[in-house]
């Protein structure tokens, strides 16, 4: 008698989002919650180790892009990884790294020590981020999957924002070390947690040959009812697949033009949140507007930046991906130039900073487009290297804001300049759809549902 063959990924769009898929995206948001209080933490605490150490603004460039250098690093090589040996251990293991590192971060002495600390913590995070997507994606129905995706990205974006109102009340009190104390014992904590209940891909397993058993038993929690005995399991990537370098992968199958302006995108988006949020304290501080306040209006960036993205998701499962993303990017480059504008109005910054977060949502949605672009095989590989790649306009925003500023820049000129990284990021996602909506052929390996083709 033949065996039953199951598509995993038909399976998961057959049966409702169940409560065992909700764990995982409350688990997948935890982690890029804590990862985004983390990453937020040093634009919070430049302007006290100013006061503190007696240090200039350009002399903090090593440290505000020390984790953005262990980020890149850590995404380049951690997705690879993910795709070889799994998800879940990549995501335990980083989240573990990069707790550690923040936790220890709070007993800095110097400028150089903390920038030490502030890598090995980049490395954590930067692992951490594109294997929560991935898996988060490989565990989601078709028709919802930008949206539950983007949902459990907004934890990235809320971290942040949560940054900086902690920021607002623990530094005045305890000083700057106890943000870093409260950013390294979450993420430890929630190891356990990830280490015990968070499970493996359910496809990264089938393409792996993992037995049918272990396969049954995690689609099981999904659908208790479903008869999955003598089954066998495959996932449409499976069939024809060639065994071949992941990286390599990234630019055969007509993936190349679509990886190399998935990065560009990402790049200059990066470049944009990162001067942002990272000098905007600064710069307000500068301006006479007390360090509390500065916060407050930081923490609005995230803010806005978590209902854009929510409202993106919800957008693209309905709507051409391309058109979402290029919208968005261009209203932010017109909210960055009204924040230039008004450079002492606390109230209105407020809003207009908020409004910038909210426009920025698309940054956060580029994880989605670059989940739905690639295969399974390398799907973590594609997600992890635009996060990478794109880290390095992170460097560029978070260490260019000290060096205009000490070269007299003031607070309009910069962000005027800010607007150009942002329209170009409008270009280049407006380009890639307009590029594969006329694509020559089709990719040859996998299905064409998985791919992010209109």
């Amino acid at each position: 008698m033949n065996k039953r063959v199951i598509d995993v990924q038909k399976f998961l769009d057959d049966h409702r989002f169940s409560g065992f898929q909700w764990a995982i995206l409350i688990l997948c948001f935890l982690v890029v919650a804590v990862d985004g209080l983390d990453t937020a933490a040093m634009g919070f605490i430049a302007p006290s180790l100013v006061t503190e150490w007696g240090v200039t603004k350009a002399a903090l460039a090593p440290v505000m892009s020390a984790a953005l250098f262990g980020l890149a690093i850590g995404a380049l090589t951690a997705g690879p990884l993910a795709d070889k040996y799994g998800r879940k251990k990549v995501v335990v293991a980083s989240a573990f790294i990069f707790g550690l590192a923040c936790l220890l971060s709070a007993a800095s002495w110097s400028l150089w020590s903390l920038t030490v600390l502030r890598f090995v913590t980049g490395l954590g995070l930067g692992a951490a981020m594109p294997n929560t997507v991935t898996l988060m994606s490989e565990y989601a129905p078709r028709a919802r999957r930008a949206l539950l995706t983007t949902l459990m990205f907004c934890g990235f974006s809320l971290g942040s924002a949560a940054s900086g109102f902690v920021a607002s009340h623990i530094i005045p009190a305890f000083g700057w070390r106890s943000l870093l104390i409260v950013g390294g014992a979450l993420p430890l904590i929630l190891v356990v947690l990830l280490a015990v209940v968070l499970p493996e891909s359910v496809r990264f397993l089938v393409c792996k040959g993992a037995s049918a058993e272990r396969v049954a038993r995690i689609l099981k929690r999904i659908s208790t009812d479903t008869d999955l005995s003598g089954a066998t399991f495959t996932v449409p990537e499976v069939v024809g697949a060639a065994s071949e370098s992941s990286i390599k992968a990234l630019f055969r199958h007509n993936n190349g033009v679509g990886t190399a302006l998935l990065w560009t995108t990402y790049f200059m988006g990066l470049v944009v949140v990162y001067m942002l949020t990272g000098w905007l304290p600064t710069l307000m501080k500068e301006a006479g507007i007390s360090l509390a306040q500065a916060a407050v209006v930081t923490g609005m960036f995230m803010f806005g930046s978590t209902f854009g993205t929510l409202l993106m998701g919800w957008l693209m499962d309905r709507m051409n991906n391309h058109v979402v993303m290029g919208v968005s990017y261009a209203a932010a480059a017109v909210c960055v130039v009204a924040i230039g504008m008004h450079p002492g109005d606390v109230a209105l910054l407020r809003v207009l900073v908020f409004a910038a977060g909210f426009a920025m949502g698309a940054q956060v949605s580029m994880v989605i487009l670059a989940a739905q672009f690639y295969q399974t095989q390398y799907r973590a590989t594609g997600v992890s290297w635009m996060l990478g790649i794109g880290r390095f306009g992170g460097i560029l925003g978070a260490s260019t804001g000290g060096i205009l500023m000490t070269m007299g820049y003031d607070f309009r000129t910069i962000f005027f300049g800010l607007a150009v990284p942002a329209a170009l990021a409008a270009a280049a996602v407006s380009l890639k759809g307009v590029y594969y909506a006329h694509r020559p052929s089709a990719i040859p390996v996998g299905s064409a549902p998985e791919l992010d083709a209109h």
